[in-house]
Protein backbone atom coordinates (compact mmCIF):
# COMPACT_ATOMS: atom_id res chain seq x y z
CA UNK A 1 0.00 0.00 0.00
CA UNK A 2 1.84 3.27 -1.07
CA UNK A 3 2.02 5.83 1.59
CA UNK A 4 -0.10 8.50 1.44
CA UNK A 5 2.05 10.87 3.39
CA UNK A 6 5.13 12.13 0.43
CA UNK A 7 7.51 13.57 2.81
CA UNK A 8 8.45 14.57 5.96
CA UNK A 9 7.14 17.75 5.51
CA UNK A 10 3.99 16.55 4.18
CA UNK A 11 3.97 14.26 7.75
CA UNK A 12 5.11 16.42 9.77
CA UNK A 13 2.20 19.06 8.64
CA UNK A 14 -0.79 15.75 9.03
CA UNK A 15 0.52 15.33 12.95
CA UNK A 16 0.20 19.48 13.56
CA UNK A 17 -2.82 19.54 12.25
CA UNK A 18 -4.04 16.46 13.73
CA UNK A 19 -3.39 18.00 17.27
CA UNK A 20 -4.96 21.16 16.02
CA UNK A 21 -7.96 18.85 14.91
CA UNK A 22 -8.51 17.82 18.47
CA UNK A 23 -7.75 20.36 20.03
CA UNK A 24 -10.10 22.30 18.84
CA UNK A 25 -12.98 19.79 19.45
CA UNK A 26 -12.02 19.18 22.88
CA UNK A 27 -12.40 23.06 24.18
CA UNK A 28 -15.45 23.46 22.20
CA UNK A 29 -16.89 20.48 24.30
CA UNK A 30 -15.48 21.38 27.05
CA UNK A 31 -17.48 24.92 26.62
CA UNK A 32 -20.56 23.16 25.33
CA UNK A 33 -21.29 20.20 23.78
CA UNK A 34 -23.35 21.47 21.08
CA UNK A 35 -20.33 23.59 20.37
CA UNK A 36 -18.12 20.53 20.37
CA UNK A 37 -20.44 19.02 17.87
CA UNK A 38 -20.49 21.51 15.43
CA UNK A 39 -16.76 22.19 15.25
CA UNK A 40 -16.07 18.44 14.86
CA UNK A 41 -18.90 19.08 12.38
CA UNK A 42 -17.67 22.09 10.42
CA UNK A 43 -13.61 20.60 10.82
CA UNK A 44 -14.35 17.58 9.44
CA UNK A 45 -16.55 18.98 6.45
CA UNK A 46 -12.85 21.30 5.81
CA UNK A 47 -10.19 18.57 6.31
CA UNK A 48 -12.09 16.27 3.75
CA UNK A 49 -12.71 18.95 1.22
CA UNK A 50 -8.75 20.00 2.04
CA UNK A 51 -7.75 16.01 1.18
CA UNK A 52 -9.58 15.79 -1.58
CA UNK A 53 -8.47 18.95 -3.30
CA UNK A 54 -5.07 18.24 -2.86
CA UNK A 55 -5.60 15.08 -3.96
CA UNK A 56 -6.76 16.68 -7.63
CA UNK A 57 -4.56 16.09 -10.63
CA UNK A 58 -2.75 19.77 -11.24
CA UNK A 59 -3.43 21.20 -14.41
CA UNK A 60 -1.06 20.73 -17.43
CA UNK A 61 1.39 23.23 -17.32
CA UNK A 62 3.21 24.45 -20.25
CA UNK A 63 6.70 23.66 -20.76
CA UNK A 64 9.10 26.65 -19.81
CA UNK A 65 11.44 27.66 -22.55
CA UNK A 66 14.65 28.35 -21.40
CA UNK A 67 17.60 30.00 -23.34
CA UNK A 68 20.54 27.88 -24.01
CA UNK A 69 23.90 28.50 -24.25
CA UNK A 70 26.44 30.25 -26.81
CA UNK A 71 26.88 28.81 -30.22
CA UNK A 72 29.61 26.75 -29.33
CA UNK A 73 28.73 25.79 -25.69
CA UNK A 74 26.97 23.08 -24.02
CA UNK A 75 25.21 24.34 -20.87
CA UNK A 76 24.37 21.48 -18.11
CA UNK A 77 22.41 22.55 -14.80
CA UNK A 78 22.57 19.94 -12.11
CA UNK A 79 20.32 19.73 -9.04
CA UNK A 80 21.38 17.24 -6.02
CA UNK A 81 21.54 17.42 -2.49
CA UNK A 82 22.92 14.89 -0.44
CA UNK A 83 24.11 12.93 -3.55
CA UNK A 84 26.10 15.75 -4.99
CA UNK A 85 29.30 14.14 -4.49
CA UNK A 86 28.12 10.90 -5.58
CA UNK A 87 30.57 8.85 -7.76
CA UNK A 88 27.70 8.27 -10.04
CA UNK A 89 26.44 11.69 -10.64
CA UNK A 90 30.01 12.51 -11.03
CA UNK A 91 30.32 10.11 -13.58
CA UNK A 92 27.35 11.40 -15.30
CA UNK A 93 28.83 14.73 -15.70
CA UNK A 94 32.00 13.60 -17.09
CA UNK A 95 29.97 11.82 -20.11
CA UNK A 96 27.33 14.48 -21.04
CA UNK A 97 30.16 17.10 -20.47
CA UNK A 98 32.51 15.12 -23.11
CA UNK A 99 29.21 13.58 -25.55
CA UNK A 100 29.99 16.57 -27.85
CA UNK A 101 32.65 18.87 -29.14
CA UNK A 102 31.03 21.92 -27.58
CA UNK A 103 32.76 23.66 -24.62
CA UNK A 104 30.96 22.48 -21.55
CA UNK A 105 29.78 24.52 -18.52
CA UNK A 106 28.47 22.96 -15.52
CA UNK A 107 26.46 24.95 -13.02
CA UNK A 108 25.43 22.85 -9.90
CA UNK A 109 22.46 23.29 -7.53
CA UNK A 110 22.00 21.96 -3.97
CA UNK A 111 18.49 23.15 -2.33
CA UNK A 112 19.03 24.01 1.28
CA UNK A 113 16.58 20.71 2.79
CA UNK A 114 15.41 21.88 6.12
CA UNK A 115 13.40 19.91 8.34
CA UNK A 116 10.02 21.13 9.20
CA UNK A 117 10.61 22.17 12.74
CA UNK A 118 13.63 24.45 11.77
CA UNK A 119 11.72 26.10 9.05
CA UNK A 120 9.16 27.07 11.22
CA UNK A 121 11.45 28.39 13.65
CA UNK A 122 12.52 30.42 10.29
CA UNK A 123 16.41 28.22 11.21
CA UNK A 124 17.64 28.11 7.18
CA UNK A 125 21.54 28.42 8.46
CA UNK A 126 22.68 25.22 9.06
CA UNK A 127 21.02 23.53 6.37
CA UNK A 128 22.21 26.62 4.00
CA UNK A 129 25.95 25.76 5.49
CA UNK A 130 25.59 21.99 5.07
CA UNK A 131 24.39 22.36 1.64
CA UNK A 132 27.51 24.79 0.37
CA UNK A 133 29.78 22.39 1.80
CA UNK A 134 28.72 19.32 -0.07
CA UNK A 135 28.43 21.71 -2.75
CA UNK A 136 32.27 23.11 -2.36
CA UNK A 137 33.46 19.88 -2.25
CA UNK A 138 31.39 18.53 -5.78
CA UNK A 139 33.03 21.54 -7.75
CA UNK A 140 36.41 20.26 -6.12
CA UNK A 141 36.21 17.08 -8.12
CA UNK A 142 34.69 18.67 -10.78
CA UNK A 143 37.90 20.77 -11.17
CA UNK A 144 40.18 18.19 -10.88
CA UNK A 145 38.76 16.51 -14.10
CA UNK A 146 38.65 19.43 -15.92
CA UNK A 147 35.42 20.22 -15.96
CA UNK A 148 34.65 23.98 -15.83
CA UNK A 149 31.69 24.34 -13.08
CA UNK A 150 30.09 26.94 -10.66
CA UNK A 151 27.51 26.49 -8.30
CA UNK A 152 25.26 27.91 -5.47
CA UNK A 153 22.87 26.60 -2.74
CA UNK A 154 19.10 26.72 -4.14
CA UNK A 155 15.93 26.79 -2.34
CA UNK A 156 14.20 24.32 -0.64
CA UNK A 157 12.01 23.41 -3.03
CA UNK A 158 14.28 21.55 -5.74
CA UNK A 159 11.75 22.71 -8.45
CA UNK A 160 11.54 26.12 -7.61
CA UNK A 161 15.68 25.43 -7.39
CA UNK A 162 15.79 24.65 -10.92
CA UNK A 163 13.53 27.71 -11.98
CA UNK A 164 15.58 30.02 -10.07
CA UNK A 165 18.83 28.77 -11.37
CA UNK A 166 17.54 28.71 -14.82
CA UNK A 167 17.16 32.48 -15.28
CA UNK A 168 20.71 33.43 -14.61
CA UNK A 169 22.09 29.79 -16.07
CA UNK A 170 20.52 29.37 -19.49
CA UNK A 171 20.76 25.11 -19.51
CA UNK A 172 20.75 23.08 -23.02
CA UNK A 173 20.06 19.85 -20.69
CA UNK A 174 19.39 18.98 -17.17
CA UNK A 175 20.73 16.29 -14.29
CA UNK A 176 18.85 15.06 -11.82
CA UNK A 177 20.28 13.17 -8.96
CA UNK A 178 18.51 11.04 -6.26
CA UNK A 179 18.90 8.13 -3.89
CA UNK A 180 17.66 4.92 -4.95
CA UNK A 181 13.48 4.23 -5.22
CA UNK A 182 12.44 3.89 -1.56
CA UNK A 183 14.81 6.25 -0.05
CA UNK A 184 14.25 9.42 -2.11
CA UNK A 185 11.78 12.00 -1.08
CA UNK A 186 12.04 13.72 -4.75
CA UNK A 187 11.07 10.77 -6.80
CA UNK A 188 8.37 10.01 -4.06
CA UNK A 189 6.93 13.92 -4.92
CA UNK A 190 7.65 12.96 -8.68
CA UNK A 191 10.32 15.55 -9.07
CA UNK A 192 12.27 13.80 -12.58
CA UNK A 193 8.58 13.84 -14.41
CA UNK A 194 7.39 17.62 -13.23
CA UNK A 195 11.04 18.76 -14.13
CA UNK A 196 10.39 16.91 -17.98
CA UNK A 197 7.11 18.54 -18.13
CA UNK A 198 7.92 22.09 -16.89
CA UNK A 199 11.04 22.41 -18.86
CA UNK A 200 11.61 22.30 -22.87
CA UNK A 201 15.13 20.53 -22.02
CA UNK A 202 16.08 17.03 -21.57
CA UNK A 203 16.28 16.02 -18.52
CA UNK A 204 18.23 12.98 -17.22
CA UNK A 205 18.16 11.47 -13.97
CA UNK A 206 20.85 9.40 -12.07
CA UNK A 207 20.69 7.44 -8.95
CA UNK A 208 23.35 7.58 -6.31
CA UNK A 209 23.15 5.03 -3.72
CA UNK A 210 25.30 6.29 -1.02
CA UNK A 211 24.88 3.08 1.03
CA UNK A 212 26.71 1.19 -1.70
CA UNK A 213 30.56 1.00 -1.06
CA UNK A 214 31.33 -0.72 -4.40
Amino acid sequence: MPNPLRSEGEAFRFLLGTVVYFALIAIAGVINAWAGLVVFIVLTIAVVWWWWSSRQPAPPRQATSIRGGAPGEKRILVIANETVGGAPLLDKIKERASSSEDTAKVHVVSPALNSPLRHLASDEDPARAAAQERLERSLRKLKEEGIEASGEVGDGDPLQALEDALRTFGADEIVISTHPEGRSNWLERGLVTQARERFAVPVDHVVVDLGDAS
